[in-house]
């Protein structure tokens, strides 16, 4: 089988589908690698990094899509990446198509893509592949939100997120329990901030609370209990997540107008609109604005901010399902494994995800329904 890996296009995009040792491992197997020239340069792997060990180094984005079976990317599809297209190509990224453009998705149906978004992939314990960028999403959401709230702009609040003897630490508020959340408490309870949660499910309050015993306190989140945390934080960490669709605001702009000056918001979830409502998104080049006179960090690739630790996961996390499409097909892997078959959005010109269907007003057809 074919794989090809473009160069990613978004801005400040500097991480890579596979690593040298994912591209290895797909060589040995018996496929054809081929990377577009620069590919790997953000993460720091080369070009002769990746032809040492067999991969073919092409020269565009044109082509990389054009000899390839299956596409291999991390950021969502742009619309110049759409002309690209090859009739019934697979490509695996995470796409997050219903925070996306329409024509993408229309272009997609046109040229009988099968588009897999990485971001839905499920497993026994979670979203496999989504995971180890959540992972880092946390820690860096507490490192962004620790480098703003000093004096580093007129508008940082100039607080040391740890406090010293006599003086409080700073606040960290985390919305959201899961993978984000739990890492973002970890890191900031290792600053030595005062760390709140809040989460609607009590079981993975309970998680925490088993995890950090005694170091973090977690809270129901209900309309109240948000104003309460969101009002006393320093540093707001956006930490929900849903699956496939776009996030509920759970913070309005009027809770944000009542948070102190200076604050950072970190909108983590803003890949799925953001669970803020003054949320937009940014880029690591012009990263924050002002609102409200709290500053808000809002990079969908925060991730691209440690590109080579981030290429790594992504690999570790796809290798397995890369090394069975090319051992048995497209048609059995998702046949045998229903949790990648939840990635799969488009196939053989229908919308197979219902979300996306009921986002664009397309008809939806479940994966069984679309065999050819």
């Amino acid at each position: 089988m074919r794989f090809g890996i473009p160069k990613e296009t978004y801005l400040n995009e500097t991480r890579v589908a596979l690593s040298p040792a994912g591209v290895d491992s797909l060589v040995r197997a018996g496929n054809d690698v081929f990377v577009q020239s620069g590919a790997g340069a953000g993460a720091h792997f080369t070009d002769d990094d990746y032809r040492e060990i067999g991969a073919q180094i092409v020269y565009s984005a044109d082509e990389a899509f054009q000899r390839a079976d299956v596409v291999l990317k991390v950021s969502p599809l742009t619309s110049e990446e759409t002309d690209y297209f090859m009739e019934g190509q697979i490509i695996l990224s995470f796409l997050h198509l219903p925070v996306g453009s329409k024509a993408i998705v229309e272009k997609l149906l046109e040229k009988n893509v099968t588009a897999i978004g990485s971001e839905l992939i499920e497993d026994a314990n979670g979203l496999p592949v989504l995971r180890p960028l959540s992972e880092i999403a946390g820690q860096l959401a507490v490192q962004v939100g620790e480098q703003f709230l000093k004096s580093v702009t007129p508008e940082g609040r100039g607080v040391l997120l740890g406090g010293i003897s006599g003086v409080a630490p700073a606040a960290v508020v985390v919305l959201g329990a899961g993978v984000v959340g739990t890492a973002a408490a970890r890191a900031a309870i290792g600053k030595g901030a005062h760390v709140i949660v809040l989460d609607r499910d009590v079981d993975k309050l309970r998680m925490i609370d088993t995890r950090m015993p005694h170091k973090v306190t977690t809270v129901v989140a209900n309309d109240y209990t948000l104003k309460r945390g969101v009002k006393f934080a320093d540093v707001l960490i956006g930490a929900i997540q849903t699956r496939g669709g776009k996030l509920e605001q759970v913070v309005t702009e009027e809770m944000v107008a009542m948070m102190k000056p200076g604050a950072v918001i970190v909108d983590v979830a803003v890949d799925q609109g953001g669970c803020v409502a003054t949320t937009r998104p940014t880029t690591i080049q012009s990263p924050t604005f002002v609102q409200h006179k709290v500053i808000h960090y809002c990079v969908p690739n925060l991730t691209s901010l440690v590109a080579r630790t981030a290429s790594y996961g992504v690999t570790n996390a796809t290798m397995p399902y890369l090394l069975e499409i090319a051992d048995r097909g497209l048609e059995e892997t998702l046949a045998i494994d229903p949790g990648f078959a939840k990635g799969v959005c488009t196939l053989n010109g229908t919308v197979t995800n219902e979300i996306v269907a009921e986002t664009f007003n397309f008809d939806h057809k479940p994966l069984a329904a679309t065999k050819s």
